[in-house]
């Protein structure tokens, strides 16, 4: 039930981070709603191919089809709102790699695969659904620029597992790891702090 809710909190706000960034490009609603989707299920529909869960979890539960749609309604709704909260963009889009890094995690756990793959994997359900939101949006995806993007979901999977070694309730060496990811993407952007430039001037 813990997870199911973090994965439900994660798809509502990258369908609302897909929205945002749609509705910049000005796409007709069409075009709005396909972004929605790829941008909240494209990292997990990438993770349960690769693991062999399939068929994938948003066909076996339309839960999360109806959310997305909930969430893409909410967000044409109050737009102009949405537009007011400074960089709700990069809120939305940091809060989903929080929450979407824990789920796939979880699911590498389910599947008795290693930490560092699990790592892996939650890094790859946290990213790729904001990659293929770029690529479509013909935008470089911000985990192949100098951004702390992917970086800072590994840094909070692998604190997962060291907070998983304290004597604490599991839930709660989710939540911390979950801080994690979302502070070291909030200090990084506050910071400037960027990766090296392998590219000389």
């Amino acid at each position: 039930m813990f997870f199911q809710v973090i994965d439900i909190l994660g798809t509502i706000a990258f369908a609302i981070s897909g929205v945002l960034v749609a509705m910049e490009k000005k796409l007709d609603l069409f075009g709005v709603v396909i972004i929605a989707f790829v941008t909240a299920i494209g990292g997990g529909t990438l993770r349960d191919l690769l693991i062999g869960n399939t068929p994938v979890g948003w066909m076996q539960n339309l839960t999360y089809v109806i959310v997305i749609l909930a969430s893409v309604v909410f967000a044409i709704i109050f737009v102009k709102q949405l537009k007011y909260l400074r960089k709700s963009l990069f809120l939305f889009d940091t809060i989903g790699i929080g929450l979407y890094t824990m789920v796939g995690i979880e699911k590498g756990l389910q599947a008795e695969l290693v930490p560092v793959i699990c790592v892996a994997l939650g890094t790859m359900t946290a990213s790729f659904g904001g990659v293929i939101r770029d690529i479509l949006c013909n935008e470089i995806p911000v985990i192949f620029r100098k951004e702390i993007y992917a970086t800072a979901c590994i840094a909070g999977g692998f604190s997962y597992f060291l907070f998983a070694q304290l004597p604490i309730v599991d839930a709660y060496a989710n939540i911390a790891a979950i801080i994690v990811v979302i502070l070291t993407r909030l200090l990084a952007v506050k910071f400037k702090i960027t990766l090296p430039n392998i590219y000389r001037t």
